[in-house]
């Protein structure tokens, strides 16, 4: 089914108006567009999406409930038809002098005028046995992606920080029977706010470590303490650690800024990084983006891109007919 124009030989020194780096739902929408207005463009995609664990997405209008892999493999297809270069390959680093040179893990050298980033970022799991090994299954962070699928099921949220409060309140909507295990949270630091707001949306608050993961015939069915309790449970939330994959931007010396999530590039709001013909979008630019939104930015990030060469095309020209 899947179309895509693949360089897997060739010598990538030829110039490129864009290059994108990455290759999932933000990359693939900057793609599209840059294709679309007869721009050479490639995509380098190291395969790396941040919703690979996940059987589905959600939320996406036409999309609802479409695996991830065949959203990419349709959105591969897509730029395809417009002339867009995809290498299946990592970007490792990256310099600028006139333009941008991009190297690439197989030895490989990509070279434009313009850069997109959308590498977005890896999900740091707790170190809890059992929660990597069904993250996408039964063990969720996100109620807006899988609530719906879950609804009225007997949840657990794995306290990891103050933020994991916000969280149990927010899976209330979609249960109401919510356990918070507060693992390495302590009861004090629980504000008199958090209790009361718990105990109104009536979330059971559990203090101790969760030692471990109950799974039967491949369902998760409770949750283990290390002080050998168990309760009964068949969806965990958690909130995993954002790993926001920067290298890049810090390589081209891009202003970054400190979040709750991590540190994201500083950008406006076309995803136009302080590098000047730097650009961002998606899980790159920060953690909340969901896939719809990453197609979004990776569209408006490309509209960008276009217009600001057509201008810088332009304005050359005009310079040269005074020279």
């Amino acid at each position: 089914m899947e179309v895509v124009t693949v360089t897997q030989n060739k010598d990538l020194t030829e110039k490129y108006d864009v290059v994108v780096v990455g290759g999932g739902a933000a990359g693939l929408s900057a793609a599209l567009v840059l294709g679309r207005a007869r721009l050479r463009t490639l995509v380098v995609d190291a395969g790396e999406p941040r919703n690979a664990p996940s059987d589905h997405m959600q939320g996406y209008l036409t999309r609802d409930g479409m695996s991830p892999a065949e959203f990419l493999a349709l959105g591969r297809e897509e730029i395809a038809r417009y002339g867009v270069e995809l290498v299946r390959d990592r970007a490792v680093d990256v310099t600028r002098d006139a333009d941008f040179a991009v190297e690439l893990a197989g030895g490989r050298t990509a070279h434009a005028r313009r850069l997109i980033v959308t590498t977005g970022l890896k999900d740091e799991l707790p170190a809890v046995p059992g929660v990597a090994e069904r993250f996408g299954r039964d063990v969720l962070h996100c109620p807006f992606c899988h609530g719906w699928e879950v609804r009225d099921e007997r949840f657990g949220v794995l306290a990891t920080g103050p933020l994991s409060v916000h969280q149990a309140l927010m899976v209330s909507q979609w249960s109401d029977e919510v356990t918070l295990f507060l693992h390495t949270v302590a009861e004090e630091e629980l504000s008199d706010d958090d209790l009361r707001r718990l105990a109104a949306a009536g979330v059971k608050v559990v203090p101790g470590e969760v030692a471990g993961l109950r799974v039967e015939d491949d369902r998760l069915t409770g949750v283990l303490l290390a002080d050998g309790t168990a309760h009964d449970r068949s969806v965990v939330f958690v909130a995993p650690k954002a790993a926001p994959r920067t290298g890049l931007m810090e390589r081209l010396g891009a202003e970054l800024q400190e979040t709750p999530f991590g540190a994201y590039p500083v950008v406006d709001p076309t995803g136009r990084t302080s590098v000047p013909g730097v650009w961002t979008a998606g899980n790159a630019m920060g953690f909340a983006e969901q896939v719809v939104h990453a197609a979004s930015g990776g569209y408006r990030a490309a509209a960008a891109v276009v217009g600001d060469l057509i201008m810088s095309d332009l304005d050359a020209a005009v310079a040269g007919q005074y020279t």
